[in-house]
């Protein structure tokens, strides 16, 4: 009979240690498909360097000054619309990755010296939120983005501008979003 019980006990063991490599396989399987939260965040420190936090400013309070659309918003309450606010880190990353593929990068030359103290933050913040997914359907999330990917491209120039003007409010936006 003790021998029995010691070849159940065992074998309940072997399933059980079994079962938890199998969860553990699973889980690192899936990585990418974690909950949005558990890769779109930053560091709450990474918006709190007052020379970047300045830069960003006045990046954007140049920019402004050639803006000459005032009725247009890119970054605002429409861009947020029908998206939870766990999926706003993840609406963030997409509008960040345009602005700096799309408008900075190509821009690089302009509004210097702020530009080149700026565009290099962002990239890094950018590499951070680069394993931030949602999970399921992205569909609202993306038609927001494309309209205003749409909306710069629309007003052409003065697009970039108005994007490169509003860097501060991405700025802010990431912040309030992702940490």
């Amino acid at each position: 009979m003790a021998s029995l019980q010691k070849s159940v006990s065992s074998s309940l063991k072997g399933t059980l240690a079994t079962s938890c490599l199998l969860l553990i396989a699973l889980w690192a399987h899936n990585g990418a498909a974690l909950p949005i939260t558990s890769h779109c965040k930053l560091d709450e420190s990474n918006f709190q360097t007052p020379y970047i936090t300045n830069r960003t400013f006045m990046l954007a309070n140049e920019a402004s000054l050639a803006d000459n659309n005032t009725d247009v918003r890119l970054i605002g309450g429409s861009l947020f619309q029908g998206v939870n606010v766990r999926e706003q880190c993840y609406l963030m990353k997409q509008v960040l990755n345009f602005t700096l593929e799309e408008v900075l990068l190509p821009e690089l030359g302009r509004f210097q010296p702020y530009m080149q103290q700026v565009v290099p933050f962002l990239v890094s913040l950018s590499h951070k939120l680069s394993s931030c997914h949602v999970m399921g359907d992205d569909q609202h999330i993306q038609r927001n983005v494309q309209t205003l990917k749409d909306t710069v491209k629309m007003l052409g120039e003065n697009g970039k501008i108005k994007a490169i003007g509003e860097v501060y409010l991405l700025f802010r936006a990431l912040r309030d979003s992702c940490v």
